[in-house]
């Protein structure tokens, strides 16, 4: 299996990364901003939708860290970002332009929580780190 290594500088490109990364599991303590930098990033155990799989087959997951650049303030929403043990699912990216390039990206998570950050620029990278195992179980979602 090929690792990802994604570059997004637009909608679209954003659109790509975060259908790949719908269904990754985040833990809150691996998620932070890094001010200085001007850097928000976050590890992940993304479900590899992409690898072919059986019906009974529950796929793999994937380490992956994916972080976003031009990051000027960061906005958490519906789970507590002082609890280092809760676990998130991310379920989609989206990016909303304000003021030229500049604008809201949002990370959607089940359940109801957000990270919006406010960035200057759409610059966002997705990495695959390598390790690979089988899933517990292949994410469902019900149709509404």
């Amino acid at each position: 299996m090929t690792d990802l290594k994604l570059l997004a500088l637009d909608t679209e490109d954003l659109e790509v990364i975060s259908t790949h990364v719908q269904d990754a599991v985040v833990r809150v303590a691996d998620m932070g901003y890094a001010r200085g930098d001007r850097r928000f990033a976050l590890l992940m155990n993304r479900f590899d939708w992409e690898s072919g799989q059986g019906r009974r087959d529950k796929g793999v997951r994937k380490r992956a860290a994916l972080h976003f650049d031009a990051v000027q303030s960061v906005v958490t929403n519906g789970f507590d970002p002082s609890a280092p043990e809760g676990v998130l699912e991310l379920l989609a990216i989206t990016f909303k332009p304000i003021d030229g390039p500049a604008g809201i990206v949002e990370l959607s998570f089940a359940g109801g929580g957000t990270v919006r950050l406010g960035v200057e620029c759409l610059e966002a990278r997705l990495s695959d780190l390598g390790a690979t195992w089988a899933a517990s179980a292949k994410p469902a979602h019900a149709l509404d």
